[in-house]
């Protein structure tokens, strides 16, 4: 599995984990391989290119849907070009600060940064990943200036926040929840519409910006032109793979739920991200360096 992130982030946890539950029902070796850089695009355009024969999968995360609008030229159309295979899982994403700053609310964060304004810093992932996008979403809502400062993956920038090199991350949970129970980071608010069962006392961003609604996903790709015998298999193992309790739990420690379905589901899913951040991109303006 093709993973366009370094070790130790969400998207690796998560091809870690299934990958270790795979192995177990297939009964062979299920290799990560990381291509982090381009938001994941070089990722993508490693499986694009890769053998159609169902060893070479592409772990699919919603910078995926991003890149389609963000890159005004990519060497592939992902729609096109990748054939869904199955959903995995769907993550809240977190509005942690650094506990040098002096917040304890979103309100508190809004009316900080807008009396200090480009001097908060905004770590993410990597330009057009779920961290970059909502903050994007936030600042656009908000009239807030933050400088955002792009890494090649969430566990940087996650310990940059924790140096206070940057100030904010809107994280995607498995990265900061560990910090967040220790008290070394702070979470203002999760950015799903009803709170986070792995953190129950931490309000939702709509709570203070009405209509702000957001949350990271995963899933398996494969090249296109891929037998569909091949890829009703993977989506039937990963689907059984889902309801295995262990799994179930260790998701739910890292703050995510697992997303059983079908191959379609999984393909709509990608289609309407998409079309949704198609048009928040062009709106705020947004543009890959």
């Amino acid at each position: 599995m093709i993973v366009g992130f370094p070790p130790g982030g969400a998207a690796d946890t998560f091809a870690r984990l299934l990958g270790q539950s795979r192995s177990e029902r297939l009964g062979q070796p299920f290799i990560i391989e990381n291509r982090p850089g381009a938001a994941g695009n070089i990722a993508t355009e490693a499986a694009v290119n890769a053998p159609a024969d169902g060893y070479s999968l592409l772990l699919v995360v919603a910078n995926n849907a991003v890149n389609a609008t963000l890159y005004d030229k990519l060497n592939f159309n992902f729609i096109r070009d990748i054939a869904p295979v199955a959903s995995i899982a769907r993550v809240p994403g977190s509005l942690d600060v650094n506990p040098s700053v002096p917040v304890r609310t979103v309100p508190e964060l809004i009316a900080y940064a807008k009396a200090n304004p480009g001097k908060l810093n905004m770590g993410s992932s990597g330009i057009g990943s779920p961290q970059h996008v909502n903050g994007e979403l936030f600042k656009m809502m908000t009239g807030v200036d933050l400088v955002h400062v792009p890494y090649r993956g969430g566990a940087l920038a996650v310990a940059d926040l924790l140096a206070g090199q940057v100030q904010v991350v809107f994280d995607v949970l498995p990265e900061s929840i560990g910090h967040i129970r220790a008290g070394t980071l702070r979470s203002l608010a999760v950015t799903t519409a009803t709170c986070s069962e792995a953190l129950p006392d931490v309000p939702t961003m709509s709570d203070f910006v009405p209509g702000f609604e957001t949350s990271a996903w995963f899933g398996i790709g494969a090249p296109r032109n891929t037998p569909a015998a091949i890829i009703d298999r993977l989506n039937k193992e990963i689907n059984a793979a889902l309801t295995d309790p262990r799994l179930e739990a260790r998701f739910a420690e890292l703050g995510a739920a697992v997303l059983p379905g079908s191959t379609a589901d999984f393909a709509k899913l990608v289609v309407d991200e998409t079309k949704k951040w198609a048009k928040a991109i062009k709106f705020s303006g947004a543009k890959a360096d």
